[in-house]
């Protein structure tokens, strides 16, 4: 592995995951461990939560042989233009063997663009790894949710905070009222109704970069509001009051400002180069605010049409009783452990709990939307919970690396990071995952069965305190964790005993 002070590398690669929190750093640990098995150098820039960390410089972009971009979000990739170059979502880069893989692909890949002739140093044959379009709408989606989740996490846990003076504390006119409760469910509240324009703008900038960001955000505060209309004559009014599409909104919203940036740019390609700044600064947010804004109020009719069926066909899943709703639920945040069918799960959670907090505390939306995202929590904490327990009581049965890793999960599990149980999950997918998903199905089913509310979006245990029937949720998550734990040690056991009493690393 590359030393600290090497100026130039090998290899040279960007991670990001949507959270920022664990894919994106497994990532760059795999990458690592595959170069120095290679005898390769390489530096890995990660794109995390708290933004780039060991960011590649112009020089070191120009020296390397290849470049891997592991990534679910937008990480710059023009920088690498004419170099030869793998591009793949994280979740593909979380093994050193994936890793090895991706360097080898990278280094037989056929560098194009303007700087190609001058870094080609691939065979002429080899055929260039180009991205495949379904993770390219992946990546800007993701780039959208990484950059709302934020907003989310801070504007639900202030607002699920200030229900600890009562539930009603916000009021002035109930018995319960609390001033700076109220003040804190006003901030939450203003976090929390940032979600859909952060969404939809950081959509478009991953598409259309920083000129997409206006009409993006303006895209999302419309798929707040709606088209307005005056309740008196029925017409479009600006002081009157329309019905919003929320999240699915913003999603269309982001990829609509972010493609129409992108044909401007081309319809304007043929100004003059000195008014590039008139572009910029005036055309680019007049016209694409113009014309997004003008489409999103021309579909929202439809789109709230459609954003409330969906909500309605969620909501029925509930008169099909827990275990149908809870089996989902679980399957969803177990399959992939933080990857887009868990991230799914997770911002349906958010979405409804958005709307269960606007609702207000009592209302049947309050009710499903908490209970849900409860569900969703439960079955995100328990699968690193699930190998921290197979560790503990089955420990003969773990290499040491292993060990030490489930005994780290404790602290992620309880903190709501699903990603600590991918390294298990990645040895043996099958039965693993069909382990972590029985886990995560039986917390989520109880949950919903015990009538558990949580209106923070994160957290795990953390927020028990703001939870409703904390104890019963405590119940649920700790059977699934039990009966996942021992379901994973027998197959470890077994795997054991095959492999001549040795532990399979």
């Amino acid at each position: 592995m590359a030393e600290e002070q090497a100026e130039t590398y090998d290899i040279i690669a960007a991670t990001g995951c949507p959270t920022g929190i664990a894919h994106t750093f497994m990532a760059k640990k795999a990458l690592e461990q595959a170069a120095e098995a290679m005898g390769l150098t390489i530096k890995v820039e990660t794109h995390g939560q708290v933004g780039v960390e060991d960011e590649l410089t112009p020089a070191q972009i120009k020296a390397a042989k290849a470049v891997v971009v592991a990534a679910d979000k937008d990480v710059n990739a023009e920088r690498f233009e004419g170099k030869p170059m793998v591009s793949v979502g994280v979740s593909k880069c979380l093994s050193q063997a994936a890793a090895e893989d991706l360097i080898k692909r990278a280094m037989a890949a056929k560098p194009e663009g303007e700087l190609a002739e001058e870094v080609a140093t691939a065979e002429p044959e080899a055929s260039e790894e180009k991205e495949s379009v379904g993770h390219v709408i992946y990546k800007h989606l993701m780039n959208g949710v990484s950059h709302m989740l934020v907003f989310v996490v801070a504007g639900g846990v202030l607002t699920a905070v200030s229900f600890l003076w009562g539930i009603t504390s916000f009021d002035s006119t109930a018995s319960d009222y609390n001033s700076f409760a109220a003040m804190l469910k006003i901030i939450g509240g203003i976090a929390m109704n940032l979600m859909v324009p952060v969404l939809s703008a950081y959509i478009a900038e991953s598409i259309g970069k920083r000129p997409a960001l206006v009409p993006g955000f303006v895209a999302g505060m419309i798929a707040i509001t709606g088209l307005p209309v005056s309740p008196d004559t029925g017409l479009i009014d600006a002081g009157g009051a329309g019905v919003g599409f929320g999240f699915l909104g913003g999603i269309v919203g982001g990829f609509l400002s972010g493609y129409v940036i992108l044909g401007l740019e081309k319809l304007l390609s043929g100004m003059p180069k000195n008014l590039d700044g008139l572009k910029a600064i005036f055309l680019y947010p007049l016209l694409s605010t113009f014309i997004v804004g003008l489409v999103m109020l021309g579909i929202s009719g439809p789109m709230a049409a459609i954003n409330t069926g969906m909500m309605d066909f969620l909501k029925g899943l509930e008169t099909s009783g827990p275990i149908v709703l809870g089996l989902a639920i679980g399957c969803m945040c177990a399959f992939d452990m933080g990857g887009p069918v868990n991230k799914a799960a997770y911002v349906t959670g958010t979405a409804l709990l958005t709307e269960a907090l606007t609702a207000g505390v009592g209302t049947d939306t309050y009710n499903f939307g908490t209970n849900f995202m409860a569900a969703v929590s439960a079955a995100c904490i328990v699968p690193p919970l699930i190998t921290a327990f197979a560790v503990i009581v089955g420990k003969k049965y773990f290499s040491k690396e292993d060990h030490d890793a489930g005994i780290v999960n404790i602290v992620l599990g309880c903190t709501h990071i699903t990603e600590g149980a991918i390294p298990f999950m990645t040895k043996n997918i099958w039965p693993v995952m069909p382990i972590m998903m029985c886990g995560s199905s039986i917390a989520a089913i109880l949950t919903i069965m015990f009538g558990v509310h949580d209106p923070a979006p994160h957290g795990g245990f953390l927020v028990l305190p703001v939870v409703d029937g904390w104890y019963l949720w405590l119940i649920a998550i700790f059977a699934g964790v039990i009966v996942g734990g021992i379901l994973y040690v027998i197959f470890k056991r077994s795997e054991y005993h095959k492999n001549g009493d040795k532990v399979v690393e």
